[in-house]
């Protein structure tokens, strides 16, 4: 058994080096100097230290731009998990007439191409005058990632046994009372994968925010980056340091909570 296991251990472990390639490279060029980065052939060990570093937080204003990503990112998971968890435990517990439709609205919204919804979003945006504002940015992004979460919290409080929700209600408590009681304290699981999906969506999104956001002040993380390009330079350093930054915490958290969102993501799954 363990000789027939070595074969698909070493093709994973083929396919995670190469995943990872791309990502170690980037991080050893944030710590190279300026010749090392430019040097043929390539040079592998790093001796530049925290030069890149300090000049994307000084001269192109990284931490702005970290900011703005947080504020967009942690609205947008905020929104679309409070509507998510209405809609989920709606379509999960209530017998809602035309129920399999719903869902497939909902799966069908989060397949639109991001280009056709580009011009009518941006022309309501600038009617309301929310354009170059984290509030005009976080509604497209809550649309977009609100049936995300509905499907997989649907999936989840469909897996809770019923039992505990018709015993608070013998007891008293309302439908919202056993939500709120007796639902979500078990459904963790299923809501923190939806809110980590959500979040990383956000927070590496860069069409929206770039139609969106024109102005240097409220550019999110992504779209800072892309414009560190100059006329006639590309700071090559400066955009492996700040890309790091935007990707460090996303790669932690996945390692973190890895088994809470592989629990989160798979209820459900056997019961189709």
């Amino acid at each position: 058994m363990k000789r027939r296991a070595w074969p698909w251990a070493l093709a994973a472990g083929v396919i995670c080096a190469l995943s990872l390639a791309p990502f170690a490279w980037l991080v050893l060029t944030s710590f190279k100097s300026a010749a090392q980065v430019t040097a043929i052939p390539p040079v592998l060990w790093p001796s530049g230290g925290l030069e890149f570093y300090r000049s994307a937080l000084s001269r192109f204003g990284l931490l702005h731009f970290v900011l703005n990503s947080l504020v967009v990112a942690g609205g947008t998971t905020i929104i679309s998990l409070a509507l998510g968890t209405g809609a989920a435990y709606a379509l999960a517990r209530l017998r809602l007439p035309g129920r399999p439709w719903l869902m497939g609205a909902l799966l069908l919204v989060s397949m639109f191409p991001q280009i056709s919804l580009a011009g009518p979003i941006w022309r309501m945006l600038q009617a309301a005058g929310l354009l170059n504002s984290h509030l005009g940015l976080i509604i497209p992004y809550v649309t977009l990632t609100l049936p995300l979460a509905v499907w997989i919290l649907t999936s989840y409080f469909s897996e809770l046994p019923r039992e505990l929700e018709e015993a608070a209600l013998l007891d008293g408590c309302g439908r919202l009372g056993a939500l709120v009681r007796v639902v979500l304290p078990l459904a963790g699981p299923g809501m923190f994968t939806a809110a980590i999906l959500v979040f990383i969506y956000a927070w590496n999104e860069f069409f929206f925010a770039l139609l969106i956001m024109t102005r240097r002040s409220v550019q999110t993380l992504p779209v800072g980056i892309a414009l560190f390009q100059g006329q006639f330079t590309m700071p090559w350093g400066e955009i492996a340091a700040a890309s790091t930054v935007a990707t460090v915490p996303l790669v932690l958290l996945v390692f973190l909570f890895q088994r809470r969102i592989v629990s989160g993501l798979s209820a459900g799954a056997i019961k189709g």
